[in-house]
């Protein structure tokens, strides 16, 4: 049986606001940005009621804020659940926020390094909601004859599905946020090899994340391959993805996980490390 949601007066909407008001203030501002923050890594699709209940505020009025917001482009809703998530607006200031911590700062060098080392694509991206946003990417200098460049720049958004950097990211979230996030998928085909079932999706996410490894072969788009491994923070959770994108033309998938997966892998760790990540009975530097 679900839990029903009591409507609130006036008064009591307003109960649960910060009480810093002054000359200028505007609270309806002040909503509008709580709706936005009650999405969370562990919350990111939210109905109405959720919203409602979460911030003491009536379900119409809910539905106004969530209505402009939706409008603004700084939040989506779902044509069949009716639920929301946060939209690219709200991406466009997460890049803002990101290039403000540091992750890009950290990253760019070492995705430059490997891509120099290796001539292939590197990327960095972070999951957001059912995408993976692209925070960083170095394209590889060397074209093979034929060979076509996706589109994808820093700021671009895929489905994680299909991404060797997304599926990573999806393997490494709690099993109920990972439920919730296939649930709102659709897995429409994008290249030969795209997985659309569900259940398949699921199985893979358990391998990848035993492995701590992830590939795709021809998922995003014909004659692609690409493979990821993890970025950790000091508290050793997964905070983004780093990528390593090829031409089916010039490499086979086995080559390329074999031979450039541990350069791969040994590029993210170094990013960890500089995020303040230390493996078990490793020493930081200058101790």
């Amino acid at each position: 049986m679900s839990a029903r949601v009591r409507s609130t007066t006036p008064a009591e909407e307003s109960s649960w606001w910060p009480s810093v008001r002054g000359p200028g203030f505007s609270q309806s501002l002040e909503r509008g940005l709580a709706v936005l923050g009650v999405f969370t890594p562990t919350r990111p699709v939210l109905g109405i009621a959720d919203i409602a209940h979460k911030l003491g505020m009536s379900r119409p009025t809910t539905h106004r804020y969530a209505a402009t917001l939706v409008a603004l482009g700084y939040l989506e809703q779902d044509a069949g659940s009716r639920k929301y998530r946060l939209g690219l607006r709200v991406t466009d200031l997460g890049m803002a926020a990101l290039s403000a911590t540091g992750l890009r700062e950290h990253a760019h060098p070492y995705l430059e390094g490997l891509s120099q080392r290796t001539s292939y694509t590197t990327s960095l991206g972070v999951l957001d909601g059912g995408d993976v946003l692209y925070v960083d990417r170095v394209r590889s200098l060397r074209r093979r004859p034929g060979e076509v460049e996706l589109e994808l720049h820093t700021g671009s958004r895929v489905p994680a599905y299909c991404t060797a950097m997304g599926k990573l990211l999806l393997a490494s979230l709690p099993a109920p946020e990972q439920r919730d996030l296939i649930r709102a998928m659709k897995l429409a085909k994008r290249g030969p090899h795209t997985i659309t079932r569900k259940k398949a999706l699921r199985e893979e996410l358990e391998q990848i994340r035993a492995t701590g490894f992830a590939a795709s072969d021809q998922e995003m788009a014909a004659e692609r391959y690409a493979i990821a491994a993890p970025v950790r923070n000091e508290a050793r959770e997964i905070v983004a993805a780093v990528h390593m994108a090829a031409h089916s033309s010039v490499i086979s998938l086995e080559e390329l996980v074999d031979a450039l997966g541990p350069h791969l892998v040994a590029t993210a760790d170094q990013i960890s490390a500089r995020l303040g990540y230390r493996r078990d009975g490793e020493i930081p530097n200058g101790r």
